[in-house]
Parts: C-alpha cells; structure tokens; sequence
C-alpha cells in the first residue's frame, strides 16, 4: 500500500521552486530588454505624427491660397495675430481637425507659422528636443 501512495504523489508532482524562479527570471530578461525598444517605438511614432500634421497644415496653407487668392489670403493671414488663429483660417482645409492647434499636434510638439504666407515657407515644428527640420 505503500508503494502505491508513492506512486501517486509523484504523478502529481507540480513545478519546483527552483522552476519559477528561473521562468519568472526568464520573463523579466524579456520584458527589460523589450521595454526600451517599446518606448522608443513610441517616441519615433509622436516624432512622425508631429511631421505628418506638419506637413498637413503646410498644404492646408496651399490650399487656403488658392481658394482666396493670394491678396486675400495674405490680407487674412496678417490679420490673424496669433498661432491659433493662423490655424483656425486653415481647419476649413485640413481633412482631419481639432478645435485648437494644441490637440492637434502631439503632446510636446508645437509649430510656428510665417508672419508672411505669400514667401509659401514651411511651418517650423518645435520638439521637446529642439527644431525639427523635415
């Protein structure tokens, strides 16, 4: 009878500890070498984002000069006296908008438009890191 309860108890036998420990170590290995390289992923897709929207606004601006006509558009343009008011002449012509220049743009990133729009100069675009030049 014996031997049989010894048999049993070995067919139940679950992992050690020794086993967990070096799976849970395993696992921790894995995500601290995954999680710079999600984080960097992260930072390199606001970074094209922030482009992209970029880029957006300067052909919204070509768009607006073309509607208006270029007198008007400049008329306009200097009248608007802030950021925020270049960019609500320019929401009309951006297939995807927010209310305001902030919410469209990444969090960190802003952009500076011309005093002048006919010289047709690209939006700067201002990263947390500096100037973004693209």
């Amino acid at each position: 009878m014996n031997v049989t309860f010894q048999q049993n108890r070995l067919s139940w036998r679950g992992f050690s500890l020794v086993e967990m420990m070096a799976c849970v170590s395993i696992i921790g290995i894995i995500a601290f070498m995954a999680i710079p390289s999600v984080t960097r992923m992260r930072n390199d897709s606001e970074r094209n984002l922030a482009i992209a929207r970029a880029e957006a606004l300067n052909l919204a601006q070509a768009s607006f000069i073309q509607v208006r006509g270029r007198t008007q558009a400049a008329l306009d343009w200097s009248a608007a006296s802030s950021t925020e008011a270049k960019y609500t002449l320019l929401r009309p012509y951006l297939s995807f908008s927010e209310a305001t220049l902030a919410t469209f743009m990444p969090s960190g990133y802003s952009v500076t438009f011309a005093p002048s729009i006919t010289s047709m100069t690209k939006a700067a675009l201002i990263s947390p890191s500096g100037v973004i030049y693209y």
